[in-house]
């Protein structure tokens, strides 16, 4: 939101009264002064009126998780233990899951309370690639690359996917990066040539490296640096 609507919306300021605090030079966002009514505030920005504290801003917060096998991508579930249930965390219910995993699928998982930065790393147009580590049942062919590589197309959905790239480990392990995430992606392209994927696992999203040294089930907080990347 900008900062002059923000202003506007409280009871006791209209737009006139907005123009006037920030022409004198009397706001402050995360303890900086800012004159102009386009500066973007967000939920976590500290806005300060002389003295008065107008918003205290709420932490900014983000974790990576290792997901592993048989826990829900979701924050709550009837049946299975979701990846929240993983989490040692005050107001974790807060939270949202960026980028989710299939039931039996293990790896990099982010969460986190910024939808504008998860929104980043996970939409197609961000053009951030997804890292999996593949495992088949019958032998990867480089026929596989080539098909990947021109995009496959999905009746139910009635679209092609993006072209993706295939790194053939070994004769059934591959790297597969994805710019999307469409439902069981992986299995379906990989079911085109009728060949049961039997691991998946995700190492990477854009920037963000799965931590070797999580097991599965571990998380942690992303530093500094890991979240400037996105």
């Amino acid at each position: 939101m900008r900062l002059d609507r923000f202003l506007s919306n409280l009871p006791r300021f209209n737009r006139a009264d907005a123009r006037l605090l920030l022409a004198a030079g009397r706001l402050r966002v995360d303890g900086e002064t800012v004159r102009d009514g386009r500066h973007e505030v967000r939920e976590f920005s500290r806005i300060e009126l002389d003295d008065e504290l107008l918003q205290t801003g709420k932490p900014a917060r983000y974790f990576m998780l290792n997901k592993p096998a048989g826990v829900v991508s979701a924050t709550e579930h009837p049946e299975h233990r979701t990846v929240l249930d993983l989490l040692d965390e005050p107001g974790k219910h807060e939270l949202h899951i960026g980028g989710r995993l299939d039931l039996t699928t293990t790896g990099l998982l982010v969460i986190t309370n910024d939808g504008l930065w998860s929104r980043r790393l996970t939409e197609p147009r961000s053009r951030l690639g997804k890292v999996y580590r593949v495992t088949t049942e019958q032998p990867i062919t480089p026929e596989y690359a080539e098909v990947f590589a021109r995009g496959l197309y999905f009746a139910y959905e009635n679209l092609t996917t993006l072209p993706a790239e295939l790194e053939i480990l070994s004769s059934h392990e591959a790297l597969l990066t994805l710019h999307e995430g469409r439902y069981h992606q992986v299995k379906r392209m990989f079911g085109h040539f009728q060949n049961k994927v039997t691991g998946l696992h995700r190492e990477r999203m854009g920037p963000l490296v799965l931590d070797p040294a999580l097991a599965p089930g571990q998380y942690r907080a992303l530093n500094s640096a890991e979240i400037a990347q996105v």
